[in-house]
Order: structure tokens, then C-alpha cells, then sequence
């Protein structure tokens, strides 16, 4: 299985129809075990790109740096320009600095030239703002950022959310117009079979814009992958049993009924419940390529063949209606 490439939005760019995620390289959880190791990292690049993977996401902020890094290193023994790399800048780089957070110009231009030295390039292919901030005004972000794209730091820009705020981008994108600035032509929110608040007001935004849609967490952070019970004790490792918010998130019976429908069409069409909704975010005709964030090359293997599922319209509805 070879993934097949698709555009970009409007920025001209092809990418992977689906993007590899790079949020547990180097990461550490609450027990100070690192998720993914360098060796792991660099497994799980070369098989993505062993599938024609090209296109890599990642951000200033993942394992402090050491994501950035460990791509680096990898993207040295390969032709850099046959990837497509973004990353992000907001959250706070030191403590105790009221000005290493945020989108200030301060942080955004200190913050670009370590993200392309740990990156070992000179160039990325795509820039996200991590969150918003409302502390710096609009107009004042985007004349910093389009001063990255003039300088030929940055090609394209987008905004990476997990409150959908489709105003904000409307206001951004206006003030980009009026003063001649690069707009945001990407967006990457949270959208899955569970988290679907963007379908009000920001998925239609993001059309109108023609912005190309490069959704976070498809799998509602293994929610959908179906390893979790209603009745059943979540494993001591598992997420679910770490991370207090994704449970009071995810672990209700409205979402378990989802999965319910999940699982029975991943037995009529011989697929797994992962691939089932993947499948169903690759079928939503406004999405470009969901951010898949395998821990294993097994896994990652398991997210590719999805690809490959086909969904008829009545299943795609019957996932649609069955959703809360």
C-alpha cells in the first residue's frame, strides 16, 4: 500500500492523503518515561516514507525540541525538498519569561530560527500558530509571519486550534488582504468521529476560504481504535488511565454507542475499528490529509491500510447519525 498524494488547499503543494504526527517523539508522561525514543522516531519516518509519506508534522514545542531535532537528523540523509515539513510556535519556551509564549514578534522570531536549526533547513514548508492569542493583536501576527514568508523562511501559513474559532481565522485572513500579507491557507483542527464542533460554523470557513483541512486527533486519541470497554478497567499505561481529562473527555455511554456502530462496520467491511474511521474522515470531501500519530510501525501500517477502505453512503451515514 502506497499512499496517494493530494493537494494542499489552495497553496499549490501536494502532500500524503494522510500526515505523520511527530507529538510523542521525545515526549515524556507523567511517569518520566519517554513515549518514543529517538530509534523508534526514525523507524517510524523511514516506514512512512517507505508508504510515500511525504508530508511530516511537527512543532517547537513537542519533547521540548528533541521532535525537531530527531527529524533533523533524519531529513539529513534524505533530499529534504521531496517533504513537505510544518511545524508550530506558541506555547512558552522558557519559564518565568512573559515574552518566550504567545505570538508576539519577539518569541515568533527567536522561535522560527531554532525550529530551522533543529531542523537542520532552511526553509519550512508550512508554519502553524499552535493557539491563539489574544493578548497580540491580529494585524501584529500576521505582519511578523508574512515577513518569514518574504524572507523565504516560511512557504505557507496555518492555524492549528482546539477551540474552533472560525471568526478569528476570517479576522486574520481579512487583515492578511487588506495590508498584501500572506494569509492562513491551512487549518488543523480537532475533527473526528466524536469531536465534530468545527461542522457548524468553521468547516463551512474554512471552504468558503478554500483552506485546506489537516484535522488532529482522527482517532479521538484511541478512543476509536476500540481497546477501551465500556465495563472494562483501562490498562495502567493506557491514556486513559493517565490522563484524568481525556477519560471525562471520551468515557461516556453516547460515545461508546458510536463505537458500537464503529466496530460492527469494521466486521462488514473487514477492516479494523481505526481503519473504519479514519476511513470516514478521508471520505469528508473537505479534509486533506488527517495527522496520524502511530506509536509503532505496526500501527502506522494499520493507519495506512486505511487508505484503502471504502465506505458506501449508508455506512457513512449510519456512522454520521450514530454519533453524539
Amino acid at each position: 500500500m502506497v499512499l496517494e498524494t493530494v493537494p494542499l488547499g489552495q497553496t499549490g503543494l501536494s502532500v500524503s492523503e494522510l500526515a505523520l504526527g511527530t507529538w510523542r517523539f521525545g515526549r515524556e508522561n507523567d511517569a518520566g518515561e519517554v513515549e518514543i525514543e529517538e530509534d523508534r522516531a526514525h523507524e517510524l519516518l523511514d516506514a512512512f516514507a517507505d508508504r510515500g509519506g511525504t508530508f511530516i508534522d511537527t512543532a517547537n514545542s513537542y519533547g521540548d525540541g528533541r521532535a525537531e531535532e530527531w527529524i533533523g537528523e533524519w531529513l539529513a540523509d534524505r533530499d529534504r525538498d521531496e517533504y513537505v515539513v510544518a511545524s508550530k510556535i506558541y506555547w512558552p519556551t522558557r519559564s518565568n519569561d512573559p515574552n518566550a509564549s504567545g505570538l508576539n514578534r519577539k518569541h515568533l522570531r527567536g522561535q522560527i530560527d531554532c525550529i530551522l536549526d533543529r531542523l537542520e533547513t532552511s526553509y519550512l514548508d508550512l508554519l502553524y500558530v499552535h493557539r491563539w492569542d489574544d493578548a497580540t493583536p491580529a494585524a501584529e501576527y500576521m505582519r511578523t509571519l508574512n515577513g518569514f514568508v518574504e524572507d523565504g523562511r516560511v512557504n505557507y501559513l496555518g492555524t492549528s486550534t482546539e477551540t474552533p474559532n472560525a471568526w478569528k481565522v476570517v479576522k486574520a485572513n481579512e487583515l492578511a488582504r487588506q495590508n498584501g500579507y500572506e494569509p492562513f491557507s491551512v487549518a488543523q483542527p480537532r475533527y473526528n468521529l466524536l469531536d465534530r464542533e468545527i461542522e457548524a460554523r468553521y468547516l463551512p470557513m474554512c471552504r468558503d476560504y478554500s483552506l485546506g483541512i489537516v484535522p488532529w486527533s482522527p482517532l479521538a486519541g484511541g478512543f476509536l481504535t476500540g481497546k477501551y470497554g465500556r465495563d472494562e478497567t483501562a490498562p495502567s499505561t493506557s491514556r486513559a488511565a493517565t490522563d484524568q481529562s481525556f477519560a471525562d473527555r471520551y468515557f461516556c455511554d453516547e460515545h461508546f454507542e458510536v463505537l458500537d456502530h464503529v466496530k460492527m462496520i469494521a466486521l462488514e467491511v473487514g477492516a479494523t475499528p481505526a481503519q473504519v474511521s479514519l476511513a470516514w474522515l478521508l471520505h469528508q470531501d473537505a479534509v486533506t490529509a488527517p495527522i496520524v500519530g502511530a506509536r509503532t510501525v505496526d500501527q502506522l501500517e494499520e493507519n495506512v491500510e486505511a487508505t484503502a477502505v471504502t465506505l458506501t453512503a449508508a455506512q457513512r451515514t449510519e456512522l454520521r447519525e450514530g454519533t453524539a
